[in-house]
């Protein structure tokens, strides 16, 4: 019962318990890395927190330590690039999309280039480190730079696989992963994945939730409770790819069950949750409407299962919030014609 991926990395289905999505990150770069030497990695100084380090050790060379400094950690990325390299730079989210965003925005993204950005500890995962390595606001700032590719995975296979698919994307790339202890959604990779496209996790008729990275496998989990317990009919959607986003997925859940709740590891304020609301109205469309995540707020401090359960973000919480839904009206006639 092994799993391989495309690029050579396997392990068996306890490895896939086990095994963070920052590790088969770094198995995965080493793998993709062997067959292209145009692939260099950039730190700074987070190689084992990372796991960027996997691809240093196996290709010493090839690395750059920049040491404390996440400006000119994508200052050299951006360099690298502009002489015909592919740079995977590695850093937290927060000093990603925060202490270094300046030359994100200007050196990397202005002038299109391939960098591909891991940031781990993403949204709360680091929760015990306290708000300072919180980051609930890198999906807003990232998915605003023009040319960058924007990418939440549910899961270390999943995270295996943006990291493969990124290669193809010409400009840059923010791939965003947790520390480390998130469980696993998928049990191997024997699933589709395409930049751009969302995932049907499960079918449903009566109400969609819309989520990507940690509330996956939650949101799975609630949709069971919500048709045991109460006999209510949950879709669920992995939106792996905030930018650029699945509009037809999400439209197609729009008009066959006209409730909506997305669900964020993220400020509510510019997210996920606003890129689908952006895309219902676009659309001219109408139906019952609810966001999920940090309520424009800074979090509290605490362990990440206890600060997904204080937010709602587990299944219990989920669960709570499509009920709430399931008790909204929206208009019933399916004449769209008055809502454009």
């Amino acid at each position: 019962m092994a799993a391989k991926s495309t690029t050579g990395t396997t392990w068996n289905v306890y490895d896939a318990n086990t095994m963070s999505a920052k590790e088969i990150y770094g198995r995965v770069l080493r793998e993709l890395a062997s067959k292209n030497d145009k692939i260099v990695g950039v730190t700074a100084d987070l190689e084992k927190s990372t796991n960027i380090g996997i691809f240093g050790k196996e290709f010493p060379d090839r690395m750059f330590n920049v040491g404390i400094a996440e400006q000119n950690l994508f200052g050299v990325a951006a360099g690298l690039a502009k002489v015909g390299f592919i740079p995977f730079a590695s850093t937290f989210a927060v000093f990603a999309a925060l202490r270094g965003v300046e030359q994100v925005r200007t050196d990397i993204c202005y002038q299109n280039l391939p960098v591909k950005i891991i940031a781990t500890h993403g949204g709360l995962s680091f929760g015990q480190a306290g708000t300072t390595h919180h980051c609930t606001e890198d999906i807003a700032i990232m998915k605003a730079f023009p040319n960058m590719t924007v990418i939440v995975p549910a899961d270390g296979a999943e995270t295996g696989k943006a990291v493969e698919a990124c290669l193809d994307i010409p400009g840059p790339v923010y791939i965003r992963v947790g520390r480390g202890f998130e469980p696993p959604f998928h049990q191997d990779d024997n699933f589709n994945f395409e930049i751009g496209k969302g995932e049907l996790v499960n079918d449903g008729t009566d109400v969609t939730i819309i989520t990507c990275g940690i509330g996956v496998l939650q949101a799975k989990f609630a949709a069971e409770e919500l048709k045991n317990v109460d006999g209510i009919s949950a879709r669920v959607i992995n939106i792996h790819t905030i930018k650029p986003i699945d509009k037809e997925i999400i439209m197609k859940a729009v008009k066959e069950t006209r409730r909506i709740v997305t669900l964020e590891e993220h400020n509510v304020i510019g997210g996920l949750g606003d890129s689908v609301a952006a895309v219902i109205a676009e659309s001219g469309k109408g139906c019952a409407f609810t966001k999920m995540g940090l309520q424009d707020e800074f979090s509290v401090v605490g362990y990440p299962e206890d600060l997904y359960s204080h937010y709602r973000m587990d299944s219990s919480g989920i669960a709570e919030s499509v009920r709430e839904i399931m008790g909204r009206e929206f208009e019933a006639d399916e004449d769209w014609s008055d809502e454009v």
